[in-house]
């Protein structure tokens, strides 16, 4: 039995200017029922990213024209579009700089084909559940003086707005769909980054340390993100 989510189709974009790279990727998400789109350059890319209206964005790092992190960023500034960066950059400060660009997930080179399909498809899981439970609870959350605004993709403390990197922002939306309950740093790492490489517990803790301090920062007469011991941490209403 056919359903409608199979009729649905999902585009992939594939910005690489390695050709056999990108065909490599092409093949296995076209059969994986993928439409796959190819640029070869960051600027083509980003315009295509803009007017094509893809699903999901695979995006090398070294590129010509507009660096992966710069198109990241300008994707980013416009809207929640998946983004998995594919790139033979695997040091932890170049995953680092594209999670903090908004990237959703990072794949290093080589790589392979069936394990990238699967991470696609998990991300897609991710942002579809996630956008369920953005309709859930309104474009607009409130816990005490913490306001969120899921659209414009923006959080103030007492009127005053934050400034949060894409990273932080989508942790702060995970904990505040959950408050006053403890979450783990294994929750935080399947559902906000995404991502596999060694060093999640160091990651985790700094991103989560930035954001704290912001918090205490607009709101020094209260802690809204406690650390709890050997658990994880919690967002208290």
């Amino acid at each position: 039995m056919i359903t409608n989510e199979q009729h649905i189709e999902k585009v992939a974009l594939v910005i690489e200017d390695d050709k056999s790279v990108s065909q490599l990727i092409r093949l296995y998400l076209a059969e994986d029922g993928y439409r796959v789109l190819n640029a070869e350059d960051g600027l083509s890319g980003l315009k295509m990213a803009t007017e094509e209206s893809p699903d999901i964005v695979l995006l090398d790092l070294n590129l010509p024209g507009m660096d992966g992190i710069d198109v990241c960023r300008n994707i980013r500034e416009k809207s929640d579009l998946p983004i998995i960066m594919v790139t033979a950059r695997v040091e932890e400060d170049d995953r680092l700089d594209g999670l903090d660009m908004g990237a959703d997930d990072y794949v290093s080179k080589p790589f392979s084909p069936r394990e990238l399909v699967a991470r696609v498809n998990a991300v897609m899981r991710r942002t579809s559940k996630a956008n369920k439970k953005r309709k859930e609870i309104g474009e607009q959350f409130k816990l005490g003086d913490l306001v969120i605004d899921l659209s414009r993709r923006s959080a103030s403390v007492r009127g005053a707005e934050m400034e949060l990197t894409p990273t932080e922002f989508r942790l702060l939306a995970f904990f505040i769909e959950s408050p006053n309950r403890t979450i783990s740093r294994q929750q935080i790492i399947d559902n906000v980054f995404g991502y596999d490489f060694s060093g999640y517990d160091r990651t985790v803790d700094t991103h989560v340390s930035n954001l704290r301090k912001k918090l205490d920062a607009a709101s020094p007469d209260r802690q809204h993100l406690k650390t709890m011991y050997g658990f994880g941490y919690r967002l208290d209403a």
